[in-house]
């Protein structure tokens, strides 16, 4: 049941929007415990939605219920990775047009917080950090190492002369530094370099930092705001901020509305009623709050990240995060919960909600040819041949950026069989073939495996997939992917490799298309391999999402767009496909099934995101 509670004063803030305040001088300031914006007291009701997990074309529709939630100001990381996937090749294009997103956010009256990183945490891939900073042995991520910094000041030359304009002549009124550094805190002078790092290149807006309260004291940067991260408000927590920096505003900066699934896990969900008496109790206490997530979106491709606490475990595709709302930005009963309290604060009307986009059931899809990745091998991919094994990000490609997502194919010749040792070097999921006959996986848990007897010589090929590498936690400098080391068969090493990059990049998928060896899918048959069918639209397209049930695991693709993972393990169970994908008439779609296919897929009209489990 949703508690009211009772606010001393209201807060009109309709003069206080970006358009309106266009060539502002003071910007967000603190004193006496409160933020002034523009000399007037401002309270941030905000909300986090990352426009690299959401289709451009549905940006505006995610604002324009914010601003009908009541937020007023919109939170977004900026992923290092996705802008600069090769060193010194910057793309801020498309969905990645950074500048477009933050003035559309000021057109639809919302101040933005920005969190630059470079390290993002985020449920993203190395926490937003490159993967080809990993190509030196000696790299210390997050700190003040050379490689690192050099690295960072690069990025930083392209990224800030895009925001700096959008200080005082848009929407931007705070910029974090970092993020969640004291859960890290391995080099003292990291965070002043960062802060410099931005001052130096032109930001002037309030800075923050932001931490759980176990890495808070450690977190902390002179000239920046503290911020504090969490779920369940326990006594005293904000209190706790006055311990860190006295008589400054207090602001939660993620205030988790739900949570993230791995995959082999449930899905997690976060009751709706204790989540708004929380934030109606963090508001009663005088503070700001960002709500982590607003809108989650989806980890499309192969971006999701993983945690490592006692054992490795991947994200999955969708990050629903059972936030405000859903994946595909449908409300739910928080939003309008939400809602009701922020209007009674506001005290003043709020917009309309926007009408739902409705979603299409399109039906069974078959997919009625196939390819092999044995028969694909000769004909598309050149290998690179190596002694030793080499791992993904230090292979000579992508103008000697490596390999940063995706498979890797490792082949050498053998003879005879016997036992094969990983000595745990397989990053993360290793499928096992003696010539094109599966012998089994190789992975964290399992570290042998028994090859059977044979004639002759004949081909081992172990096909790596690079699950996601971990976001948080102090491992992050060891996520380098691929075989990281020997295995050994019999105790020898294998040598005398060829390696096969599987990054499934939109180059690659476009030369699939016309590869001479596509059949009919026969009654049954085992992966690795290519299958692909069409799904004809009569009309508009809209929204739908995949169900794959009867398939193993891989990776889906749509009019060559990567949807992301599935697996058969769950939760999850269906992928999200926006409609702005698709096209009136023939749409194609591929599907990279590692082992067992299906016939067909679903189109549904409704998401299963799996078993779901309240967060403790």
């Amino acid at each position: 049941m949703l508690i009211f509670l009772s606010f001393s004063s209201r807060f009109n803030w309709s003069e206080l929007i970006p358009l309106q305040l266009w060539g502002r001088t003071l910007g967000l300031q603190t004193e006496n415990s409160q933020f002034l914006l523009e000399g007037m007291p401002f309270r941030i009701f905000g909300g986090s939605m990352h426009y690299f997990r959401v289709p451009r074309e549905y940006w505006e529709d995610r604002m324009l219920k914010m601003k009908a939630c009541g937020l007023n100001t919109l939170t977004t990381y900026v992923p290092w990775n996705l802008h600069e996937q090769e060193r010194g090749k910057f793309d801020f294009s498309r969905n990645l047009d950074l500048e477009a997103f933050l003035s559309l956010a000021a057109k639809n009256g919302l101040w933005v917080i920005l969190r630059p990183g470079p390290y993002i945490c985020s449920e993203w891939d190395l926490g937003g950090l490159p993967s080809w900073l990993l190509q030196d042995p000696e790299m210390q991520l997050r700190t003040t190492y050379k490689g690192f910094t050099e690295a960072v000041d690069a990025y930083f030359d392209h990224l800030m002369p895009i925001v700096v304009p959008l200080q005082a002549r848009g929407p931007i009124i705070a910029v974090q530094v970092e993020n969640e550094y004291g859960s890290y805190a391995k080099d003292p002078n990291y965070m002043t370099y960062v802060k410099m790092a931005l001052l130096n290149r032109g930001i002037v807006e309030l800075l923050m930092t932001s931490d759980n309260k176990n890495g808070l004291s450690f977190g902390l940067v002179e000239g920046a705001l503290a911020t504090v991260n969490f779920q369940k408000l326990e006594p005293g927590l904000l209190k706790y901020l006055d311990t860190v920096q006295r008589d400054q505003p207090k602001m939660v900066m993620e205030y988790w509305t739900g949570w993230f699934d791995n995959w082999g896990g449930p899905h997690y969900v976060f009751d709706a009623d204790e989540m708004v008496n929380t934030v109606g109790s963090i508001l009663k206490l005088g503070a700001s709050i960002n709500l982590y997530m607003f809108h989650g979106g989806t980890n499309f491709g192969f971006m999701n990240g993983a945690l490592e606490a006692d054992e490795y475990k991947s994200d999955v595709t969708s990050y629903d995060y059972d936030a405000v709302l859903t994946e595909a930005g449908d409300y739910t009963s928080k939003f309008f919960k939400l809602r009701q309290l922020f209007s009674m604060i506001i005290g003043q009307p709020l917009p309309l909600p926007p009408m739902i986009e409705s979603k299409a059931s399109y039906g069974a899809i078959l997919l009625h040819q196939y390819i092999s990745l044995w028969d694909v091998l000769p004909s598309l991919l050149q290998p690179i041949k190596s002694e030793l094994p080499i791992n993904m990000e230090n292979l000579h490609l992508n103008d000697s950026s490596g390999q940063s997502y995706g498979y890797v194919l490792y082949e050498t010749v053998i003879f005879g069989g016997g036992h094969l040792h990983s000595r745990d070097h397989v990053r993360d999921r290793a499928q096992v073939f003696v010539n094109t006959m599966y012998v089994g996986e190789l992975d964290y848990n399992t570290v042998e495996l028994s090859l059977p007897e044979g004639q002759g010589f004949r081909q081992l090929r172990l096909l790596v997939e690079n699950r996601g590498r971990v976001n948080y936690g102090l491992a992050l400098n060891e996520q380098r992917k691929g075989l990281i080391g020997d295995v050994f068969l019999n105790k020898t090493p294998l040598r005398n490799f060829k390696i096969y990059s599987l990054e499934m990049k939109p180059g690659f998928m476009k030369s699939l298309r016309h590869i001479a060896g596509w059949s009919a899918v026969p009654d049954y048959f085992v992966g690795p391999a290519f299958f692909r069918g069409r799904l004809w639209i009569e009309h508009q397209p809209q929204d739908t999402f995949l169900k794959l049930q009867g398939w193993e695991k891989g990776v889906v693709f749509v009019n060559g767009q990567n949807l992301g993972r599935y697996w058969k393990i769950g939760p999850q169970e269906t992928l999200y496909l926006p409609g702005p994908w698709l096209w009136k008439g023939s749409n194609e779609i591929v599907i990279f099934e590692e082992r067992t296919a299906g016939r067909i897929i679903q189109s549904v009209d409704i998401p299963y995101l799996g078993r779901t489990q309240y967060v403790d």
